[in-house]
């Protein structure tokens, strides 16, 4: 195991504010909004209420997996859309699913390190705009056919075409696959259930448990953070849309395995949703808060990047949050709630099983001894991925944000949030309310 720490020991960075848009799940054709435009939505009412100007801003990050062609270094683009002044710089980062993590982390370190005093940053991700591309035959013919300057020469060309050119490369499903260990993030989660024994009994149960959580998040208002979006029809788009208030064990239990049809446990019910949002927090030295006179939520304490096996990618919170953990002389109890994102149940399941095994913790996390079981109850207490969808430029911001309101709302002091990461790694960030 490979570890990269934050350990912010520089000035403190504090959490002034975030928003988000919903999240709207991905139904077979692009989404009504643009990753650019869902980054707008959020962060438009996000400046409004600020007491400085878009321009006041040292710098704009932002997490994104998949810009579309006309978002190239997309963090910018937003920035410029939403009057940040062409003197604020802003950039992009990807690290697949912890995108809008690490965005956290770089504005966190800048802060830190004091190159910045008041950073917008975020995660972006339009999922249901992910490309559909010509293959490498298609591109070739094409390129044959240009090539070709009289009518017989265009005629000859054209009778080369066959089916196979034709057959179109999804962009969602190659992002969504490990090329280097040849295994889909499905497959990585189908690794897990096997290796850790988790039963589908399980992952449905945890499944079905993260959409009555959202509802009851939603019924109890608990969403502050969303700002409601409208699109060119006028339609409002208000909550997230991923919800499913019917799931149950007897309707979960119909779905077939999608990763591996014969033998497999992960389905579409206890897998995270194909989703489409944006979020966005603001963060700021003393300096800054002092100078505008900022409001506080609390602070980053602490970030850690961990590596591990690609096929067992799903580990990676496991690994991201332990060194957290050992660092601080951490128990489990000195954490009053955790948000580690719902790629899969399974992924979760076994990352919860893992902190629990002394052998492990010994010889992967480096640990004297198990950390323990982290009780369900502080644990995605207002629903997950799984329920919530799963953007993945967008989740590790949300997760953090969200993690924020939850421990303001209940007068609690620290919290944890964690995601695994496609191509074997985990993020984890832990916050401590001011």
């Amino acid at each position: 195991m490979a570890t990269n720490q934050t350990n912010l020991t520089g000035r403190t960075v504090y959490i002034v504010d975030g928003a988000r848009t919903p999240f709207l799940k991905a139904r077979g054709k692009p989404g009504p909004f643009l990753a650019a435009d869902l980054g707008v939505n959020a962060g438009r009412p996000l400046l409004a209420r600020q007491p400085f100007e878009p321009d006041a801003l040292d710098e704009v990050i932002t997490g994104c997996v998949m810009p579309g062609p006309t978002e190239a270094n997309i963090a910018r683009v937003v920035a410029l859309r939403l009057e940040c002044g062409d003197r604020v710089p802003a950039w992009t980062v990807q690290r697949n699913c912890a995108s809008g993590l690490q965005a956290l982390d770089c504005a966190a370190q800048n802060i830190a390190t004091g190159r910045s005093d008041l950073v917008m940053a975020g995660g972006i991700e339009a999922m249901s705009h992910a490309p559909i591309l010509f293959n490498d035959h298609l591109v070739n013919w094409l390129s044959d056919f240009s090539r070709a300057r009289s009518a017989p020469a265009r005629i000859k060309q054209l009778l080369k075409l066959r089916g196979k050119h034709l057959k179109p490369v999804i962009g969602l499903l190659c992002g969504l696959t490990d090329h280097v260990v040849g295994m889909s993030m499905g497959q990585t989660a189908e690794k897990l259930a096997f290796n850790y024994n988790i039963s589908r009994s399980e992952m449905d149960t945890f499944a079905m448990e993260s959409h009555k959580r959202l509802a009851a998040g939603q019924d109890e208002k608990h969403f502050g953070e969303i700002e409601t979006m409208y699109d060119h029809n006028g339609k409002v788009y208000e909550t997230d849309d991923g919800l499913r208030r019917d799931t149950d064990i007897a309707s979960l239990s119909k779905l077939k395995p999608v990763f591996d049809r014969k033998f497999g446990k992960v389905t579409a019910g206890n897998s995270a949703q194909v989703t489409d949002g944006a979020a966005w927090m603001i963060l700021a030295s003393e300096e800054a808060v002092k100078k505008y006179q900022l409001d506080v939520k609390g602070r980053i304490v602490d970030a850690q990047w961990s590596a591990l096996d690609p096929s067992q990618m799903g580990l990676g919170p496991a690994h991201a949050m332990a060194p957290i953990m050992n660092r601080g002389g951490f128990s489990i109890n000195d954490i009053d709630y955790w948000e580690i994102n719902e790629a899969f149940a399974t992924q979760v399941l076994a990352c919860l099983k893992v902190w629990t095994d002394n052998e492990y913790s010994r010889d992967q996390l480096g640990l004297g001894k198990a950390l323990g079981d982290i009780p369900l109850e502080r644990l995605n207490v207002d629903g997950g991925g799984i329920s919530i969808g799963h953007p993945v430029g967008a989740s590790g911001t949300r997760i953090v944000m969200h993690l924020m309101n939850i421990l303001e709302r209940t007068n609690a002091k620290r919290g944890m949030a964690s995601l695994c990461i496609g191509g074997g790694q985990g993020g984890a960030m832990l916050v401590e309310r001011a």
